[in-house]
């Protein structure tokens, strides 16, 4: 039974809402209709973002070369998840999740609307709004489609395979719109678009709060106000030494882009790791939450290995169908960024399929653990398909047919469903009540550590053969998913009774 079955606390929806939305909670509809926009506007923009950091500067670009653009693109991708732990601090705190998403997407919106003025400095000053929002959205709106659900409820990963359904509604559109713009009339346009869609979101999901469970204004576990105020001080206090330490070091010649870059990924590494013993020597952690979180540490890692791939569908990839791949498909040419629609297309029409496979299966559906490992392996194996068409050749002139690129984002595509939507959902089933979002912001930080090591790993991009960079890059992803399968035992029996 889910949570909106239960009783009549008015920060709860109505209980006619239970089996509202396809046999599921109408407040799922509410939340996947903002995640459809948000991501139109993440990936839209994340889509072009690699190609305008290379791009001429007389084009319009930054005028990078392939291997920086990626670095960065991932660098930027890294700072998105990082930014989530505050953000999942501040909903359980200050905030509560309903506001916290909010006030996410009026930032991420503002970035994207800064983005839209062609200038370099309005350029980074998006990119910071943009990763300051996602880290409040992300984590935050997972964990209301979580309390959507009882922890007993079969429901809840067809249900959370639906909420990433739209998700990629969003992923397959965004590319589209701003590829085409980005590519036709200028970046700027395209980032134009974003903001547009991104503002859309906001509507619908202020429109639709009353269906939302846990919708009150005050968070979980508020701090007196007292300590409220001291945080509050402090955080404001801590974002302007932040940027006027970074502004200095930057006059000064120290902070260049590529130690960002390297800082970003060292703190990548050291995040996940703190937050991990925080939660394990917490106090308000019982030992038998405390047991469920040593599972969890290889769903993260897990997550960690397949996200390493998944995120470079947005720039390795993107790079290597722009310069190595035809741009047409039985005699229609299409921009190189369309490519990653591709991937939301997959995702859009296997999604209901894996719900429906679920919902049939129920308590007979392979377990959590296996689910992500076979996501991992499929991940590993769209970067061994890209050997074949890269080998052979006598220089980097080729072309390939754009199937290649099709059928390895079909590989990842069905991946990042099996990953993504068991991941989420188990993360909600392991959470300790009194880390409930910041539980989901360590699964983000997964993420951010992804990126924190694609933003070292892509500078290989370019110096390497191809061949070898996406052959040793997907065995290992592989090797990771066989050896989740070899510790299923041990995840099933330490994940009881979550399955």
């Amino acid at each position: 039974m889910s949570h909106t079955a239960t009783g009549t606390d008015p920060a709860q929806p109505p209980p006619e809402d239970d089996h509202a939305f396809f046999g599921q909670p109408r407040g799922l509809m509410t939340l996947s209709g903002l995640e459809v926009w948000e991501r139109f506007s993440f990936l839209g923009m994340q889509a072009i973002l690699v190609l305008f950091f290379a791009d001429q500067v007389s084009d319009g670009g930054l005028g990078m070369d392939p291997g920086t653009a990626a670095s960065v693109s991932a660098a930027y991708g890294t700072l998105v998840y990082l930014v989530s732990v505050a953000g999942g601090w501040l909903a359980d705190r200050i905030l509560g999740s309903y506001r916290a998403v909010l006030y996410g997407g009026i930032l991420i919106a503002c970035g994207h609307y800064a983005m839209a003025v062609p200038t370099a400095t309005m350029t980074w000053v998006g990119l910071g709004l943009i990763s300051a929002g996602t880290g409040l959205l992300k984590p935050n709106v997972a964990s209301m489609v979580g309390k959507l659900y009882g922890t007993e409820d079969d429901r809840r990963d067809a249900g959370f395979a639906l909420y990433y359904m739209g998700i990629n509604i969003g992923a397959f559109v965004g590319p589209l719109v701003t590829g085409w713009l980005g590519e036709h009339a200028s970046w700027h346009w395209g980032f134009s678009a974003a903001a547009f869609g991104m503002t859309l979101g906001l509507i619908q999901y202020v429109a639709g709060r009353r269906h939302l469970a846990g919708r009150k204004h005050a968070a979980a576990y508020a701090l007196a106000p007292g300590p409220m105020r001291r945080a509050v001080l402090m955080i404001m206090a801590g974002i302007l030494v932040v940027a006027l330490v970074a502004t200095a070091l930057a006059l000064a010649g120290w902070l260049t882009m590529d130690r960002f870059v390297d800082v970003l990924t060292l703190v990548s590494v050291i995040a996940p790791v703190v937050y991990f013993v925080v939660m394990f020597r917490s106090p308000r952690v019982t030992p038998e939450e405390r047991g469920r979180l040593r599972p969890y540490v290889v769903l993260f890692l897990a997550s960690v290995v397949f996200n390493f791939i998944l995120f470079q569908a947005y720039s390795t990839m993107i790079l290597l169908a722009s310069t190595n791949a035809r741009a047409e498909i039985f005699g229609f040419h299409f921009p190189a960024s369309w490519y990653a629609s591709a991937l939301g297309a997959f995702e859009v029409a296997l999604a209901p399929v894996v719900a429906a496979v679920w919902a049939r299966m129920g308590p007979r559906q392979p377990h959590a653990s296996n689910k992500i490992a076979i996501g991992v392996i499929l991940g590993g194996l769209s970067f061994l398909l890209m050997v074949l068409p890269t080998s052979g050749h006598a220089d980097e002139t080729y072309k390939m047919a754009a199937w290649w690129i099709v059928g390895s984002y079909l590989l990842l595509g069905l991946g990042d469903i099996l990953l993504e939507t068991s991941g989420m959902s188990a993360t909600t089933k392991l959470a300790p009540k009194a880390f409930a979002s910041q539980t989901m912001a360590l699964w983000f930080l997964s993420l951010a550590l992804a990126n924190g090591i694609q933003a070292q790993v892509v500078k290989l991009y370019g110096e390497v053969s191809n061949p070898a960079y996406f052959g040793v890059n997907g065995a290992i992803a592989v090797a990771a998913g066989v050896a989740v399968i070899a510790a299923a035992p041990w995840l099933r029996r330490t994940m009881h009774p979550v399955h």
